[in-house]
């Protein structure tokens, strides 16, 4: 019965969107799908996939189909902040492009510097317009740390010289949602790490509204487009972890969803690279694998063309969808256990639970990890002595 409710209450918010007029005539989603030889069963098969990744049953699939189909009927402003532009990048750039990023490719962007043919004057008067036309009703998505205050001047964008918080405070004023893209949106990334010379804050610093993070360097195209498509559906916030990241997609840890788990419940790590242990597949956490202390679905998209992950290539998680990972994390490839400094243990909690727990129990949390590591050294010194 609950099931039925919230069909009927998504079916009515798209019956209600389908209604907007079409900000393209000359285009739509499932004709770029239809061009791109996308058929209509392996749409499907995509939307069953975003409803279940959205844990919805799969009798939503029409209804994920349809808010996929009408994902051009909503404006998006698109700004570059100071970043690298890596989460632009791995939406567009690919050599075989998913549904995900052809519909990226081919929904509403009234404004993405990456895309568009103007510069200069044109450009800003394109940000103006677009602002002003769509004020109150268009998806504000920004990608890149703002640096800020006494330093904004870091980030000089254009002719009038605005800076980059000046242009971003204006553009979320307006902004019917405001999705921050990749960690550097979300915590400042690399930008902000010590000692962050530009003042460079997460988007959630210089706006009081509220902010949705879709933290990763870069995150998975798939939660891009799934954060969008719940906000279609359900014209309102999804749940939110403690650092304003969907539950649906980062609320579960690297470590719990791990191909290795296996192989750190028997005690069995990769010494150093290259060793008898990492022909086999062994975890990584020895040889710095962030993955107990991270919030992600990695495993589950995975990257290029959803073949592999960091992990399966042979390389620990470094943690890039935590807040302040840069300082926190590193050194990459050494075990959190090692550090002495600017741990995650340091007051922020990112290697609790999505919902942020004690301190203490993050501490005790940390410790049995560090600890089943050393007593596992112990329990298998073959590798050790093969080497």
């Amino acid at each position: 019965m609950k099931d039925l409710d919230l069909f009927k209450r998504l079916s009515k918010r798209l019956d209600n969107l389908e209604k907007l007029p079409k900000l393209d005539e000359q285009k739509s989603i499932p004709k770029v799908l239809q061009e791109k030889g996308i058929s209509r069963r392996e749409f499907i098969s995509w939307a069953t996939s975003i409803a279940a990744m959205l844990s919805l049953p799969a009798s939503f699939t029409p209804l994920v189909a349809k808010a996929t189909e009408l994902s051009d009927r909503l404006p998006i402003i698109w700004l570059h902040m100071a970043e690298c532009t890596g989460c632009s990048e791995s939406l567009l750039r690919t050599d075989a492009p998913s549904i995900d990023s052809l519909i990226f490719d081919y929904i509403s962007l009234e404004y993405h510097e990456t895309l568009m043919a103007s510069a200069g004057w044109q450009a800003e008067a394109n940000l103006e317009h677009a602002i002003e036309k769509y004020k109150g009703n268009y998806i504000l998505m920004v990608e890149g740390g703002i640096p800020s205050g006494q330093t904004d001047f870091y980030l000089t964008i254009g002719g009038h010289a605005n800076t980059g918080e000046q242009n971003a405070k204006v553009a979320c004023e307006h902004a019917k949602a405001i999705f921050a893209i990749g960690s550097c949106s979300s915590f400042g990334g690399v930008q902000a790490a010590i000692p962050n010379p530009t003042g460079a804050v997460s988007l959630s610093k210089i706006t009081n509204k509220s902010v949705i993070n879709v933290p990763g360097c870069p995150p998975s195209e798939k939660n891009i487009v799934g954060t969008l498509l719940h906000y279609i559906l359900y014209g309102s916030l999804p749940a939110l972890d403690a650092y304003n990241r969907p539950k649906w997609a980062y609320g579960q840890r690297i470590h719990d969803l791990c191909e290795r788990r296996g192989h750190f419940d028997a005690g069995e790590f990769v010494e150093k690279f290259g060793d008898e242990g990492s022909k086999k597949g062994y975890c990584l956490y020895k040889v710095g694998c962030k993955g107990p202390y991270t919030f992600n679905n990695c495993s589950k998209n995975k990257f290029n063309q959803h073949t592999s992950w960091p992990i399966q290539a042979g390389h620990g998680c470094i943690g890039c969808s935590e807040p302040d990972f840069w300082d926190k994390m590193g050194p990459f490839e050494e075990p959190v256990g090692d550090k002495l400094y600017n741990t995650v243990f340091g007051g922020a909690g990112a290697d609790a639970t999505a919902d942020k727990i004690g301190v203490g129990i993050l501490a005790t949390a940390a410790v049995g990890i560090t600890a089943h590591a050393i007593i596992s050294k112990v329990k298998n010194p073959i590798e050790d002595e093969e080497h």
